[in-house]
């Protein structure tokens, strides 16, 4: 009797067992047909974020699990660009979204329970030239890519009194940044950059005395006034006094004002002493010689000498097309450089193979054909007194404006 019993109550655990094995499985189905639904009205993740760029552009992008919607916004006093977002778990390291180029600080966080918010501070005027959504390559979700540049003051504060904080004040896609100066297809505008200044004083001269910096603000104004004074033809200098740019806010300034030419003014030393004559530069991967590199690589050091850290460079968006671009850039400023060398054949001192190129940052454009010149070099005596006579300036900056008048015309020529 007794052991009927307890079979019949071992039946009855089983049967329980399995009944709430049962149970537990028809939930764990139906939990599992409803999660993604419920995941999808859940906060956003962001999982991940990185951050390169310099002190004239910097890119941030943020890994999330899905598609975010939102807004941008600016700020002044200090500068701020501020990114609204949906409810947000931020789920990556700080140390991922260290402040870095344009920025000095960046915070981030929830606001409220439907809202998130990221506050961009910078160290200048900035835009947002590029604010979208795309797909992860890998699958895993969508990043949000944000690409920031330098503006003139007056524009960011033009930007801060238009807009209206609503939700229809920004799209996803923010446009490309407004030029400084409003392109006329009718003139061919020219960036003047006057190499150096400020804390960057560049080569000095054999004397001890001479900097270089002085000399090509000098040449740089007296040649920018040569061009404005031809028809068709506007220049615009790059600094117009003794004030510090790094190499990337030279290039930015070009390309924000839509230049139709780059030309960076320079007076090296060598410790060749003997080495004289004008030089001029177009940019390549790999130096056309050791005295080209050893430039080149002294050039690029001006941003280390005041200060400046180099930064990784935003990568391009359309690779495809930027490279074909360059190759069309680039073949622009070699024709310009070779009608320089024309120009001044016979008229200007020039060095031995005097078209030489190498990897010059202030080069770098993608979209505007640059030169480098080496008026001369201030390690040798004759270049230094050449470089100090103003009649021997107005001579070069005569010969380098006619070599853009014709190169104009080529353009003009060939439908450009």
């Amino acid at each position: 009797m007794v052991k009927g019993l307890r079979h019949v109550a071992e039946i009855g655990v089983r049967a329980l067992r399995f009944a709430a094995a049962a149970l537990a499985l028809v939930i764990l189905i139906v939990f599992s047909a409803f999660a993604p639904a419920m995941a999808a009205d859940g906060p956003l993740l962001a999982y991940g974020a990185r951050i390169a760029g310099d002190d004239a552009r910097t890119r941030i992008v943020i890994d999330m699990d899905r598609e975010p919607a939102f807004t941008v916004h600016y700020l002044d006093n200090p500068a701020r660009v501020v990114v609204d977002l949906p409810a947000t778990a931020f789920g990556f390291p700080a140390a991922d979204l260290k402040p870095t180029g344009l920025f000095k600080d960046i915070r981030y966080g929830t606001m409220d329970a439907d809202s998130a918010r990221i506050v961009l501070t910078a160290k200048k005027p900035v835009k947002l030239v590029m604010a979208k959504v795309q797909a992860d390559e890998g699958g895993k979700g969508q990043r949000l890519v944000l690409d920031a540049e330098m503006v003139p003051a007056e524009q960011f504060a033009e930007l801060v009194k238009k807009q209206s904080w609503t939700s229809d004040d920004t799209a996803r896609d923010v446009g490309p940044v407004e030029p400084t100066q409003k392109a006329d297809p009718n003139i061919f505008l020219v960036a003047v950059d006057a190499g150096h200044g400020g804390i960057d004083a560049g080569a000095t001269g054999t004397d001890g005395v001479t900097q270089e910096k002085d000399i090509t603000l000098a040449f740089a104004k007296m040649f920018a006034d040569k061009l404005n004074a031809q028809p068709g033809i506007k220049a615009f200098l790059t600094r117009d006094k003794d004030q510090y740019l790094s190499l990337s806010e030279r290039v930015t300034i070009a390309r924000q004002n839509r230049a139709s030419l780059f030309i960076s003014l320079h007076a090296d030393t060598l410790k060749q002493k003997d080495i004289r004559g004008a030089t001029v530069y177009t940019i390549s991967d790999k130096a056309s010689d050791r005295l080209a590199g050893e430039v080149a690589d002294r050039e690029n050091k001006s941003d280390q000498i005041a200060g400046t850290d180099a930064q990784a460079q935003p990568a391009a968006v359309n690779d495809i097309l930027m490279d074909l671009t360059r190759r069309e850039t680039q073949a622009f400023s070699i024709s310009l450089a070779q009608d320089v060398l024309s120009s001044f054949d016979g008229q200007i001192s020039m060095i031995n193979n005097p078209h030489r190129h190498a990897g010059f940052q202030v080069l770098t454009a993608p979209d505007v054909p640059s030169i480098l010149l080496e008026l001369g070099f201030l390690s040798n005596k004759e270049d230094e007194k050449l470089l100090l006579d103003l009649d021997w300036r107005q001579k070069v900056a005569d010969r380098l404006a006619d070599a853009v008048k014709k190169y104009r015309v080529s353009i003009i020529a060939n439908g450009g």
